[in-house]
């Protein structure tokens, strides 16, 4: 089950297909080693008013949501090759102050990383 606090949530957002994260109650954003972007699901979609088509093929932290370009999200996956943390956050990017969890997956093994939203 896809859920936020799954401890295998890594894997399993790996063997997803797209229309399988589109049903979840989580935002899913799957990144590729660049941070660009491969998939954005229509919960992170409604949540951020920002369109499937246009931030496939963005660059996450620059063009799609730079208020995650700092030390607490963007850094972490640049300093740590293993990743997998839960942080509170507050999305303020082209929206209301806007409170969530993000859960920040990454492996050195692994082609895709990904920033999991939860609201808190």
């Amino acid at each position: 089950m896809l859920h936020f606090s799954n401890p295998n949530l890594h894997d399993e957002l790996d063997r997803a297909e797209p229309e399988q994260l589109d049903q979840l109650d989580i935002g899913v954003v799957r990144m590729s080693s660049t941070f660009i972007i491969e998939s954005y699901n229509t919960w992170e979609a409604k949540l951020s008013g920002l369109h499937v088509e246009r931030v496939i093929g963005r660059q996450f932290f620059i063009e799609v949501a730079p208020c995650t370009n700092n030390f607490l999200v963007a850094q972490r996956f640049l300093d740590e090759p293993e990743l997998d943390t839960t942080v509170d956050y507050v999305f303020t990017f082209k929206m209301r102050p806007t409170p969530v969890k993000l859960r920040l997956l990454q492996s050195s093994t692994r082609a895709s990383r990904y920033v999991v939203v939860a609201p808190r």
